[in-house]
Order: C-alpha cells, then structure tokens, then sequence
C-alpha cells in the first residue's frame, strides 16, 4: 500500500470499511474490548506505520494485486494523523464501555463510525483533512509570529 511517494488511496478506503463495520459492530454490541481492539489497530497504523496494520496488510495481499496500479498516490502523514484521530476515540470509548460510562463510549464510538464511514463511502478523510488544517494553521502562526518578531527588532 505504501510507497515512497506516497500511498495507494483505495487503501485507505479498503481500510475505512472494515473499520466502519466493527465500529458498528462495536455500537450494536456494546463491546469495549472489541473497541479496545480496535484502538490498537489504529494505534498501529498511527505509530508504527500503515504498511503494518493488519486491515493495510489484507489490502496489500487480497486485494490490490487484483486491482490496476493506482493513477495517483497520496501523502502518508495525513492518513497516518487520522489513524491517530480514530486512536484517540477509540481509547476513550473503550474506556468509557470498559469503566460503565456507556454513553462515553457510545458517543466517542458513533463520531469515529461517522468518520471511518465518510472515509469508506465518500472517499473523505475526515482526519486528513484535519491535519491539513492543522499545517496551515501551524504556518500561519508560524508566519505571524516571525513577521512580530521582524516588527519590533
């Protein structure tokens, strides 16, 4: 799925779908361990690397050899920034079903499910688009704080 120039972005898609099914699957069961499990295949995807996340690695090996190569390759960072995003949830919705706060991990799981399925249906990443974003904002701040810098020396 990865490259380095880039990632296929049918990956990401593949990947969103299966992590639309087992957060809905999550929300119908109830199941914090399931959600707990979850977590960790994002953790995995965000902080080891996508190529080694097991929903990546069942793209890779099932389906892209039965697709053409990809026409067009996307960043890394964002979608590895999404994976971190969906962690995030994660964590605090298994803690919530895990600990008895119910709504908690209902809640945190239903904003993941709505972010995964965007992603799956839509083709849009929720979480990249975020870290998008985020780099602008970062290198606005970034630009005004040098240009006040530049003002008063």
């Amino acid at each position: 799925m990865s490259s380095p120039s880039g990632i296929d972005p049918r990956g990401p898609r593949f990947v969103a779908g299966i992590t639309t099914a087992v957060l809905a699957l999550v929300l119908i069961s109830g199941s914090g361990w399931l959600l707990a499990a979850q977590a960790l295949v994002f953790a995995i995807g965000a902080f080891v690397g996508l190529r080694y996340s097991p929903y990546s690695a069942l793209y890779r090996l099932l389906v892209a050899p039965r697709l053409g190569p990809p026409t067009e390759r996307e960043p890394v960072a964002p979608v590895r920034f999404a994976q971190g995003v969906g962690f995030a949830f994660a964590v605090v919705g298994a803690i919530g079903y895990l600990s008895g706060l119910t709504v908690l991990g209902i809640v945190a799981t239903a904003f993941a499910l709505a972010a995964a399925f965007l992603n799956a249906a839509f083709a849009f990443c929720l979480g990249c688009e975020m870290y998008v974003l985020l780099i602008r904002l970062t290198n606005r701040l970034r630009q005004s704080t040098s240009t006040e810098q530049g003002a008063t020396a």
